[in-house]
């Protein structure tokens, strides 16, 4: 760990350091005592809080960086429970034997809750998020194979063909373009790389009415609208009583969960984070297969798989035309050199 009187960077391994880019020149990146710079054109990347920034501001991800201070470990697994692995095999597919050893890119990471799976199982992981989020990453996995950046998934600091797993869940579909932000990953896969993403499904239509009430929620202030989504504790309870009375308890129970649509997580923790993860974001669009299946064709994304859990879908990037390894290997060599 380098350290200067105000600001900590966490060491940067040379195989991430050999990846980063420049936003302005794609030039290389050195390491600093206070952050990261540009051997091109020397423009800096500041290291704050343990985490070096590729932006300035949390812009439209804001919300994200209140929720995950506010439940910086609520999700992680521990030894009570895997919910967060058994979501991730859910959602991306990936199994242990997959990513044991690989470098592994995780797009909007949070705070660290499914790169720690990834760690776990023995992935050297890369992660970026938007908001100060990537804060609570960087020391939930202080003690982990793991590297995490505040970046944008629109101008990411990556060189292409630089991971052997690219991993998005539940993360792109809050971006003001779905489409354009998954389109910007495929080209940082190594050939034969697979990328598993996790979207909103668009089929069922539940969630309509509360898509009208985030007109609203979404320009509170968080402060505002947490407080308001601690009202799924005792609506949970009411729920349970309504669907104890017979004949009509169910219906009347269904048709409440209609008008004010809410996280039904058996935790009470749980329940007004996920309630909250809900009506928060600024934006957060739904998807269908058809369309994501359109975005990995066009990507040339071969190999297509639907996983278990709606909107997921895995891809590989073809071998066919990998880039030659003399040339990779001197570009890895100019950088680390």
């Amino acid at each position: 760990m380098v350290q200067t009187e105000n600001v900590k960077l966490p060491r940067v391994a040379d195989e991430v350091l050999a990846i980063l880019r420049c936003l302005d020149c794609q030039g290389c990146l050195t390491l600093e005592p206070d952050g990261l710079m540009c051997l091109g054109c020397a423009r800096r990347f500041p290291a704050l809080n343990g985490v070096v920034r590729f932006v300035g501001e949390e812009t439209y991800a804001g919300s994200f960086g209140f929720q995950w201070k506010l439940y910086a470990r609520t999700q992680l697994d521990d030894a009570s429970g895997h919910v967060s692995e058994g979501a991730f095999r859910r959602r991306t597919g990936f199994r242990p034997e997959d990513l044991k050893g690989k470098l592994v890119l995780d797009v909007g990471c949070g705070m660290g809750r499914f790169a720690e799976v990834a760690t776990r199982w023995g992935a050297r992981v890369v992660g970026i998020d938007l908001s100060l989020a990537s804060e609570v990453a960087a020391k939930n996995l202080e003690d982990r194979q793991a590297v995490i950046f505040q970046a944008d998934v629109f101008k990411l600091p990556f060189a292409a063909e630089s991971f052997d797993y690219i991993y998005s869940i539940g993360v792109l579909h809050h971006t003001p373009d779905c489409e354009k932000a998954f389109k910007i990953l495929p080209k940082l896969l190594k050939p034969g790389g697979r990328i598993a993403i996790w979207l909103y499904s668009a089929y069922n239509p539940w969630y309509r009415m509360s898509d009208a009430y985030r007109k609203l929620t979404r320009r509170m202030s968080p402060q505002t609208l947490h407080k308001l989504c601690r009202l799924a504790v005792p609506l949970y309870s009411i729920h349970q009583g309504l669907k104890k009375i017979p004949i009509v308890g169910k219906l009347a129970s269904s048709v409440l969960a209609w008008i004010i649509p809410m996280s039904f997580n058996r935790d009470a923790t749980w329940r007004v984070l996920d309630t909250f993860d809900w009506y928060s974001p600024w934006y957060q669009s739904k998807h269908t297969y058809e369309e994501v299946f359109c975005w990995f064709d066009e990507c040339g994304l071969v190999d297509l798989r639907v996983i278990e859990q709606p909107i997921s879908v895995q891809g590989k990037r073809p071998l066919e035309n990998p880039v030659r390894g003399t040339d990779k290997r001197n570009e890895v060599e100019r950088c680390v050199g």
